[in-house]
Order: C-alpha cells, then sequence, then structure tokens
C-alpha cells in the first residue's frame, strides 16, 4: 500500500485489538493519510493469540478502511517504520500513569531516529478504563467483553472456549 501523503505507524500487540485501538486508529486517519497497524511479533505478556491471528482479526476490522494497512513486524519499530517511510509513530495514551512509559520509549525512538516523530493521541473517553490485559484477564474470570472489542475479535475469543 505504498504510495504518497503521511504515513504513520500504529505499533502494538493487539492481543486483543479492542475498540480503544480502533477508535484511536480512526482518530489517526483523520490527521494521516495512511496508518499502518503494526502487529508486533514478540512480546513480553502471554499472548492469547498467535501472531497470525492477532493480524487476521485486525486486517477483518479494517477491511473496509482503505486508509488502513496491518501488517507483522519483528525487531526494532524505528526501523521498521524507515524502512515503512514513516513519518509518524502514533501511539495512545489512556491516562498519565501511560505518560512515564511512553515518554520514555518516545525518546529512546528518538535517539535511535531523529526523522521520525513520535505523535501521541488520547483515548477517546468511552474507552479510558480498557487495556487488552483487563479485557483478558475479565475474559478468562468469564466476564461480558462483547461490547469491548470489535465483533471479529469477539467471535474469536468465543471460538477459544474460555470466557463466557
Amino acid at each position: 500500500m505504498e504510495g504518497t501523503g503521511t504515513l504513520a505507524v500504529y505499533p502494538g500487540t493487539f492481543d486483543p485489538l479492542t475498540n480503544g485501538h480502533v477508535s484511536l486508529v480512526k482518530r489517526g486517519c483523520q490527521v494521516f493519510d495512511r496508518v499502518v497497524v503494526a502487529v508486533a511479533a514478540s512480546t513480553p505478556k502471554a499472548p492469547m493469540f498467535k501472531l497470525s491471528e492477532r493480524v487476521a482479526m485486525a486486517r477483518k476490522v479494517f477491511a473496509d478502511n482503505p486508509s488502513v494497512e496491518v501488517e507483522p513486524f519483528s525487531g526494532l519499530l524505528v526501523e521498521y517504520a524507515r524502512r515503512k517511510e514513516a513519518a509518524v509513530i502514533l501511539r495512545g495514551l489512556r491516562a498519565v500513569s501511560d505518560f512515564e512509559y511512553e515518554f520514555q520509549m518516545a525518546l529512546m525512538n528518538r535517539h535511535l531516529e531523529r526523522s521520525i516523530q513520535t505523535m501521541f493521541l488520547m483515548t477517546d473517553y468511552r474507552w479510558m478504563y480498557i487495556s487488552s490485559s483487563i479485557i483478558k484477564e475479565a475474559w478468562r474470570a468469564g466476564g461480558d467483553v462483547r461490547w469491548l472489542v470489535p465483533d471479529p475479535v469477539y467471535r474469536c475469543m468465543m471460538d477459544l472456549g474460555v470466557g463466557d
């Protein structure tokens, strides 16, 4: 999906992709010509879904949005962003507690690649309290998370046979 215009890379594990993530991508599309949802191959967390499943779910969710591309990535984020010729790394902030970690990451990325900027968007107020980790925890305990994740993601969660 190479072309002209400003490209932002939105990285994450997206395990699972939440409505908060979707909201951020849609808002990113209002600012940038294209947004790449870059699904991280490696994660320190125990993933619920394999990389290929996370990529497939995200592709289903954004299938109707030609401004969004979904692909896996591994290695250094700034190296990936440079290969994509991205101008920006897009990150979401839910609360002040997110800021310290995100600020450190942004400074390290800036140290590694000065030509790529980091832009933070505040999460929509409806999704401020959710994270993939909280959703997984609630799901595993039998909680109803269907309104917190996109339908394709919820169907995949149902297929796992855990939760409600």
